[in-house]
Parts: structure tokens; C-alpha cells; sequence
């Protein structure tokens, strides 16, 4: 870029007031590299906010400056310094947003010098701040290499780096063009060597000083003068500037021709980066990590089918999405069913395909009336366009709705080929309604999440659902909670099991259901597999203990404990035991979009509540079920810490996020 996209004169000179102007050198190579060091005697900020236009279009590119600076700087630019490495808290900025990176970089208020920090602390601009070993005097090299990634453009000349340098006085550059031999590829790398040798601290001719002995008033230097001079000049064109601004007075023409071309060229990225805004992408302007690289890896060699057994929290929503993203990488459309268990996931999924820019999203369940109409439109549009990989979408849908068959025979209308089904919690595919179906799916391309795939005494639904997902032999990717921990992707926790003895009553049940249980055991004491008045009989036992009387004084005494020792409940999540609903099968699911609350589970969520409240009247707590009106509200409030406890049943089971 640096050899073909710039005009180059014959000389190689730049100088001020000139033809070929210092400012056109630094403006036409920082559109066109990657990397720029620089080496020089005096620096002023300013000088970035008269290039706004080409360091907004270095940056956005993706852009590393590295400076070797003398300790001698304004105050906005030594405190701005300060901020960034000190570790205090700067303001994000969004360097894929070029628009707004272009108005930071040329603002003349605080926001210049919170980008300006943001960018040294996140190391795209790396300074090191030098004096000569001497004591006195500063340091006078001003030199520099640029780098696209193929070629390299070295300088030197007296020209310092401040907005006077560029826009008043007479300066003069002269330019090393690695495609110009080999006596200009030497200066280049005598250039290179040199500024190095200073960036790796092993020139002795200087010392390297800590930010925050920046001299900012002039004081027992050599050439005093001149650099208080310079000092002032800077504020002085600052608001000459401001005041030609306002009164739109003309600037020197040759100058005005070269910022014109810059910002000509940085308007043209901002319409390209503004029609890209709306394309599918990672979300936070990052990538996935490398085990969802992985498991989307491991997916593609198993022919594009996969069931994911990956630890609650580790991204498993995430982790299809990049699936599909890179579907759309390579071949330029997204077409994706996800099938969910209650309305509140659907929901929760649409958001999130929101974040990676999956548009053109349709929701099917039982409540919104128009779903119908949606799909029907949309595969009248697929037909119309021919080429169906033109039109792009997501449809969500809830299990319920997607095991009726007027909906079932609508979804699966959709391209065999082109399509991902994304299964979320899929051990719910092997429930009695769903897997009568799976083999009459024709979708090739499969995803199945679960933070536990395998359903309890349910052999048939395990053997379904492992050869629906092609992972009748392991999972296709799998990530443990202690894997998680390890890599420091899920944090630590510290486990406190509490025994709780069942009363009399609930003993004599549990030995009741025992004798029944036990006349399934076969000769080798093995229970049988997959009867459905054993399957009852176990739940039936299970539920004793999820509810036996004696937990509500143990979590009175708990609660009480944690109050009393940190002086709040602040981010407590209580999952209450359940009532009579057996949530344990997810069978419930084939023919329900919420969990509601039967009586005696409401009951239960009330008198755990209600220990919460008694524990102090400061203490605020709510419930959080899939009855709960304003949810996202209660969330944020919890989130925010006004709301100390959340008390929940069954709702959280299946993958709702709580910040």
C-alpha cells in the first residue's frame, strides 16, 4: 500500500510550504500502514489531532504506533499519560466505530485525551519516555519507519511531531523507500536498528524515566527557549485554529488540499464501515474463544452434526452462534431453527442473535398469534428469490409449539441442506413427543446444547439423541465444569453441603416407595431400564428429599449466618425446592412453553421468602418464577445490587442468564 497507493515525488523531500508538504508524507502513511515508529525530540498530542483523519484510518486499520519521546510534555499529555498507566478507569472507545474515532481524535475537549488514553492503555500507542544520559539538553532525533506489511518507509529531517512542526514552521523530511535499492534499504535498517536499540532499552546514550517524571514546565534544559517556544506555539495555533474555525477563515492552500484528501479518503471507509455495521459479526468486537473454535472445529469434521456437553456458563448459546456465523462467513447467508424450552429462553436467544447482527428473526409459540403468517411469507420469499441462499433468518421456536404437527410440517418445509438446527437444553429432543419426529427431521446440519445431555433412566431417549446428532460414540465437543475452572473461564467456588435428617413422616414414605422401588430390581440387583411406573415411583422418592421440612431451618439458620457475618445478603440466588410439578423429566417441555407454579411449590417459594425478610427489615427480596411479571426488571435490579436476594424455582433450570 505504502508503494501503490501513494504519490511518492521523485526526490523523496518533503518540505513545508512546498510542493510536497511534511503533513502529506505523515497523512499519506498513516492511511496506508500498520505499524509506525517514531523517534523524535519533542511531541505534542496535538499533532495526532492534526491527523485525525489518517490516524482515525490507522487505527481503524488496526494500526500499532510506538513512540521514543523526550520527557518534556504539556500537562494535558503527561496527565493523559499518567491516566492510561496508572490503571486508572478510562473510557471505552470502539475502534471499529471509525465515524466516532475520527471525532474523538480531532475534539479539542476532554474526549480527545480519554481516546487518546484509552489507546496507550490498551497498547495501540506505546510510548517510552527517554532523557539523555548526560543530564541536561534533550534528545533531537526525529526519525521514523513506517511498515504496511510488505513494505517499509523510513525518514528523518528536523520535523518534530506537534501541530506546529506540521502546520507552521519550515520543516523538511526526507523520505527511504525499501523499493528505491539497496542504499536506501540500508538507511532504512540503520533507521530501524537505531530506534530498536532505544525501544528495547539497551541504547546507553539515554536513560528511561517512569511517566511520572515528565517534566511539564521547562526547567535546566539545553535550549530552554526553543522548547518553551514550541510549548507556547502549539497553544497558540490550538486556538488560532479554533478562532479560524469559527470565523471559517482560509488556511494555507496546499495544506487545506492535503486534510481535504485525508478526510476525502476517511469518508469513503466510513461509508464502507457503516454498511458493514449491519453484517453478521462476532459481538464486542471480539472473537470466540479457542475451545468454541474448537467445538465448532470438531463439529464440521463430524459433517456438520454435533451434541455440545458444556459446562453452564461456558457460552453454549454463543458457542452455535459462531457455528452459524461461520456459515455465513462461507457462504454468505445464515438460515438457522433453534427450538427452545420456554418463552423466556426464546426470547433470551433472540437477543442474542441480535449481538452477532442475525436479522430477519421469527418467533413460534403459542402466543404470538402472527407466526403463521411470518413463515409462510418467508418461504413464499425463498421460492421467489430462486436461489434461496440469498434470503437469510433465524426462526426460534419453543418445543411445545415445534412437537404439533402443523407446525412441525410448516419448519421442516425450509432447505434440507442449508439449514441449522440448534437444539437448546437438547436432552429435550429425547422426550416421547420430540423423538417420534426426529427421523423425519431432514435438516442436515445439527447442534445439540446441554450442560447434561444424558436423561435419567431413559436408555431409548439417550439412543435417539445421541444418533439424532451424530455422537453415538462421544460427544462431538465436550467442556467440564472443572475444565472451565481450570482455564479460569468459570470462576472458583467454594461448596458447602449441609445435612438435613428427613422427620418421621417423610422417613416412613421414603421406606414405603423403597420396598415398592426395590421389586424392579432384577436378579443382579440392577433396576430395570425404561419403565415408566418405576420412572414415577423415583421421582415420587426424589421429590421427599427435594422438600423435606427440615431444609427451611437449616436455611434459616444459613441466611442468618451470611448476615451476620458480611452485613448484607447482597447477590444471593436461592433455588427454592420444588412442589409436586416433576421437573426432573423434561418431557414437560414437549407440551409446555412455561413452568407454572402449582400450589404447593408457590407455597414453598412463600415461606422461603419470607425467612429471607425476616432476617433484617433492610433486606430486600423477590421472586423470580416463570409467573413473575417485569423479569428483565427484577434481573437488572439484582444485578445492580438494590435487589439483595433472588428466590427462584425451576425457571433458572434451563439456561436463563443472570447478570
Amino acid at each position: 500500500m505504502l508503494k501503490n497507493n501513494i504519490e511518492w515525488p521523485v526526490h523523496r523531500q518533503f518540505t513545508s510550504d512546498k510542493e510536497w508538504e511534511p503533513l502529506y508524507f505523515f497523512s499519506e502513511c498513516l492511511c496506508n500502514s500498520m505499524s509506525f515508529d517514531l523517534s523524535l525530540g519533542f511531541f505534542s498530542s496535538t499533532a495526532i489531532r492534526t491527523l485525525a483523519c489518517g490516524f482515525a484510518t490507522f487505527i481503524y486499520n488496526g494500526g500499532m504506533m510506538r513512540l521514543v519521546i523526550n520527557n518534556i510534555l504539556s500537562e494535558d499529555d503527561k496527565n493523559t499519560l499518567l491516566k492510561a498507566t496508572n490503571g486508572e478507569i478510562i473510557s471505552s472507545f470502539n475502534l471499529s466505530d471509525i465515524a466516532k474515532l475520527r471525532d474523538s481524535l480531532s475534539a479539542y475537549d476532554r474526549q480527545f485525551f480519554d481516546c487518546l488514553a484509552f489507546l496507550i492503555a490498551n497498547n495501540r500507542i506505546q510510548i517510552l519516555v527517554v532523557e539523555p544520559n548526560s543530564g541536561c539538553g534533550i534528545s533531537h532525533t526525529k526519525s521514523g519507519v513506517f511498515f504496511d506489511g510488505k513494505n517499509y518507509v523510513a525518514f528523518n529531517g528536523s520535523c518534530n511531531f506537534t501541530k506546529t512542526a506540521l502546520l507552521d514552521n519550515i520543516e523538511s523530511v526526507d523520505a527511504y523507500c525499501d523499493w528505491d535499492g539497496e542504499v536506501l534499504v540500508a538507511k532504512i535498517d540503520n533507521i530501524r536498528q537505531e530506534f530498536e536499540s532505544k525501544y528495547n532499552k539497551s541504547d546507553d546514550t539515554i536513560r528511561y524515566i517512569d511517566p511520572t517524571d515528565i517534566t511539564v514546565s521547562i526547567q535546566n534544559f539545553f535550549k530552554e527557549k526553543e522548547i518553551s517556544e514550541l510549548l507556547k506555539q502549539e497553544i497558540d495555533l490550538i486556538e488560532k485554529e479554533i478562532t479560524i474555525q469559527s470565523q471559517s477563515q482560509p488556511i494555507r492552500e496546499n495544506i487545506k488540499h492535503i486534510l481535504d484528501k485525508a478526510r476525502s479518503k476517511l469518508d469513503k471507509i466510513i461509508v464502507i464501515s457503516e454498511s458493514k455495521k449491519s453484517l453478521p459479526k462476532f459481538p464486542w468486537n471480539s472473537e470466540a474463544r479457542n475451545y468454541q473454535k474448537l467445538a465448532f472445529e470438531n463439529w464440521k469434521v463430524n459433517n456438520q452434526k454435533g451434541l455440545f456437553a458444556m459446562a453452564t456458563g461456558t457460552g453454549k448459546t454463543i458457542t452455535s452462534l459462531n457455528c452459524l456465523l461461520e456459515i455465513y462467513k462461507k457462504t454468505g447467508y445464515y438460515k438457522a431453527i433453534i427450538l427452545v424450552p420456554t418463552i423466556t429462553l426464546l426470547e433470551q436467544w433472540a437477543g442474542e442473535c441480535r449481538k452477532f447482527n442475525f436479522n430477519n428473526i421469527f418467533r413460534v409459540y403459542s402466543k404470538n398469534n402472527s407466526w403463521k403468517n411470518d413463515v409462510d411469507t418467508l418461504a413464499l420469499q425463498e421460492k421467489l428469490e430462486g436461489k434461496d441462499e440469498k434470503v437469510s433468518y433465524v426462526i426460534i421456536s419453543t418445543y411445545a409449539s415445534f412437537a404439533k404437527d402443523n407446525v412441525f410440517i410448516r419448519l421442516n418445509e425450509f432447505s434440507k441442506s442449508r439449514v441449522l438446527l440448534i437444539a437448546d437444553e437438547a436432552h429435550n429432543m429425547g422426550s416421547g413427543q420430540i423423538r417420534s419426529k426426529l427421523k423425519a427431521v431432514k435438516y442436515g446440519r445439527r447442534i445439540g446444547l446441554s450442560a447434561t445431555p444424558e436423561r435419567q433412566f431413559d436408555d431409548e431417549g439417550n439412543k435417539a439423541l445421541l444418533s439424532f446428532f451424530g455422537a453415538e460414540e462421544k460427544y462431538t465437543y465436550e467442556y467440564s465444569m472443572a475444565e472451565a475452572i481450570a482455564n479460569g473461564v468459570l470462576c472458583r467456588y467454594l461448596y458447602y453441603p449441609h445435612i438435613v435428617r428427613l422427620t418421621d413422616l417423610e422417613m416412613d414414605a421414603y421406606s414405603d416407595l423403597s420396598v415398592k422401588i426395590a421389586k424392579f430390581a432384577t436378579f443382579d440387583g440392577e433396576l430395570k431400564k425404561n419403565d415408566s411406573v418405576l420412572t414415577a415411583l423415583l421421582l415420587k422418592r426424589k421429590r421427599i428429599i427435594h422438600k423435606a421440612f427440615n431444609k427451611k431451618n437449616c436455611f434459616e439458620k444459613i441466611i442468618k449466618r451470611l448476615y451476620e457475618e458480611n452485613g448484607s445478603l447482597k447477590y444471593t440466588l436461592v433455588y427454592v425446592p420444588e412442589g409436586n410439578e416433576p421437573e426432573d423429566v423434561a418431557d414437560i417441555f414437549s407440551n409446555r412453553e412455561t413452568v407454572a407454579e402449582d400450589i404447593e411449590s408457590q407455597h414453598l417459594i412463600d415461606q422461603y421468602s419470607a425467612i429471607v425478610r425476616d432476617v433484617h427489615p433492610r433486606v430486600t427480596v423477590k421472586q423470580f418464577t416463570s409467573e413473575s411479571g417485569g423479569r428483565e426488571r427484577i434481573l437488572e435490579e439484582f444485578a445492580a445490587g438494590r435487589l439483595e436476594v433472588l428466590t427462584s424455582m425451576k425457571c433458572l433450570d434451563e439456561g436463563v442468564d443472570v447478570p
